[in-house]
C-alpha cells in the first residue's frame, strides 16, 4: 500500500530537548539504492525489522512503501547487499499535540543530531520549541540515505 509521507527536518539549537524525550532506541540501517527518485532501506529496530522503498515527490514529500521482514532476513541484506550503511539513536518528544522523532547519529555521523516532524499536509502550521533549530528539509545532505553514503564527519564547510 502506497503511503504519502510528509516530513519537515532540522538541526537541533541545543540539547535541551533531552530532559524531554523518551528513552532512545537504536536504528540500525542500509541502503540497497540510493538515488533521488527512489530509495531502498532495510531497517532493524530491536527484534523487528522493515524494507522501506522511497520515491521523490518534493522536498517535503516523498510516497513511501514499508513492509517488516524476517530479522533474520534483514541481518543478512545488512550485512550483504547494503554498502551503505548508518547507526542512530532515535528519541520521540511530544511537543502540543506534535511528535517529533530526533535522530542522533553515531560512528562517522557524529556528533549531528537531526529532529523530523511527520505532518498531515506541507502547509500544516506546527510548534517551534526553543529547541528547533535551522530547517534543512530541502537540503538533501541532511537525508540519511546520503549520510550513510557521505558521512557528516567527511563534509566540506558550507559556504
Amino acid at each position: 500500500m502506497s503511503n504519502i509521507e510528509i516530513e519537515r527536518r532540522f538541526l537541533l539549537a541545543d540539547d535541551s530537548w533531552k530532559a524531554l524525550a523518551g528513552a532512545p532506541r537504536l536504528m540500525s540501517q542500509g541502503y540497497l539504492s540510493v538515488e533521488k527518485e527512489c530509495t531502498i532501506r532495510v531497517r532493524i529496530v530491536g527484534n523487528r525489522a522493515w524494507l522501506t522503498l522511497k520515491g521523490y515527490i518534493s522536498d517535503v514529500s516523498r510516497s513511501e512503501f514499508e513492509y517488516e521482514i524476517p530479522l533474520s532476513d534483514a541481518q543478512t541484506m545488512l550485512d550483504t547487499l547494503c554498502p551503505f550503511r548508518l547507526q542512530k539513536n532515535r528519541y520521540e518528544l511530544k511537543h502540543e499535540g506534535f511528535l517529533f522523532e530526533i535522530d542522533e547519529y553515531f560512528g562517522d555521523n557524529a556528533p549531528l543530531v537531526v529532529a523530523e516532524l511527520e505532518l498531515p499536509s506541507e502547509h500544516t502550521p506546527f510548534p517551534r520549541p526553543s529547541w528547533l533549530g535551522e530547517e534543512i528539509t530541502a537540503n538533501g545532505r541532511y537525508t540519511n540515505a546520503y549520510l550513510s553514503k557521505h558521512p557528516y564527519s567527511a563534509w566540506e564547510p558550507e559556504k
